[in-house]
């Protein structure tokens, strides 16, 4: 963690991104991810990271690592979303150690917690709902032909849960969380668990870094109960 000081992130809102955020989502995305690029006659050697398909939307990410078209990564879409669903088991994204436990904690100081995230709203809810994690008080995502930003996910949250800009956080994990809570005027706090994702953050003009549930915890001002 960076030396920002203990609880200087406490807001009356926090909102929490989901894939690599909450939850362990990276082996299940690039798993689904391969497969779609392959039996699409892409071959995985001249394509990018596929980490950094973590994240963004799944067209975006498409057109980033395997340097394709709006419409080539639009076309890979329905195929990526069927192999996600028959691919990935509960077992299969974990949430990440101590978030669960965070979350709880915000609650009963009497945040007010949202998930802002860029998988659509069907598949967070549904995965969410599989994952041993605290009831949430707002969960947007996007929505084909409604939401489609990162951007548009903060606003919409915040519009659940009755907060404006200045009473609320966000917590992610990669530069489209930033950019997205950063053009609504909120602060983004960032995760990172590798150095590219920690420089990734860092260029995108993260407010904090931190690597663990129990320096976010600090930034948030609480405290985890002790396992």
């Amino acid at each position: 963690m960076d030396d920002t000081e203990t609880g200087c992130f406490a807001r009356s809102a926090v909102l929490f991104d989901f894939d690599g955020t909450i939850a362990d989502t990276g082996s299940a995305v690039m798993r689904a991810a391969a497969y779609t690029l392959t039996s699409h006659g892409y071959s995985l050697d001249e394509v990018g990271n596929l980490q950094l398909l973590i994240g963004p939307p799944i067209v975006d990410g498409f057109m980033e690592v395997a340097h394709l078209s709006h419409d080539e990564a639009a076309g890979l879409v329905g195929a990526y979303r069927e192999a996600f669903e028959h691919m990935t088991r509960p077992e299969d994204y974990p949430v990440f150690p101590g978030m669960a436990e965070l979350i709880a904690a915000l609650s009963a100081a009497g945040a007010k917690v949202g998930v802002a995230t860029s998988r659509l709203q069907h598949s967070a809810e549904k995965m969410i709902a599989t994952l041993d994690l605290p009831p949430f008080d707002a969960l947007v995502g996007r929505i084909d032909g409604v939401r489609h930003t990162k951007e548009e996910s903060v606003r919409a949250c915040l519009e659940v849960l009755g907060a404006t800009p200045a009473e609320a956080v966000l917590i992610g994990d990669r530069r489209f969380d930033v950019e997205g809570a950063h053009a609504v005027g909120l602060p983004c706090i960032g995760v990172f668990r590798d150095e590219e994702a920690h420089q990734e953050l860092v260029e995108a003009g993260a407010d904090a870094l931190c690597t663990t549930a129990e320096e976010l915890a600090s930034l948030l001002g609480v405290r985890l109960s002790v396992q």
